[in-house]
């Protein structure tokens, strides 16, 4: 099983990006999903997250408003659209997935942290100012 992220790259503030998350190997549905980050010399942070059917999702605060997160089951893709990018966005980037064990629950952040069951290898989100 290999989760894959993509659609990194180097953007101006303001600007837009749409991360990838694909998995091969796997169901996706059955798989909550998470997009992480983790800039130089801090820990990683949750971002936002959606329950394996996707009627449910949570943001930080940090990016509520400005990322959407989304998912295709039929393309075993999850989705994390961009808006509005600050410098303080700059990081990298990783999806996580943790077995639903239920339709619709959507785990927490530290629950991912802990439990997850497989992480991609990340992509560098980098905004210039």
């Amino acid at each position: 099983v290999q989760l894959q992220a993509s659609g990194g790259g180097l953007v101006q503030a303001g600007g837009s990006l749409r991360l990838s998350c694909g998995v091969s190997g796997e169901n996706l549905a059955s798989f909550a999903i998470a997009w992480f980050r983790q800039a130089p010399g801090k820990e990683r942070e949750g971002v936002s997250c959606v329950s394996n059917v996707g009627y449910s999702q949570y943001y930080a605060d940090s990016v509520l408003g400005r990322f959407t997160i989304s998912r295709n089951n039929a393309k075993n893709t999850v989705y994390l659209q961009m808006s509005n990018l600050k410098p303080e966005d700059t990081a990298v980037y990783y999806c996580a997935a943790l077995f639903a064990h239920e339709d619709d629950l959507l785990p927490t952040f530290d629950s991912f942290l802990t439990s997850a069951d497989y992480w991609g290898q990340g992509t560098q989100v980098t905004v210039s100012s």
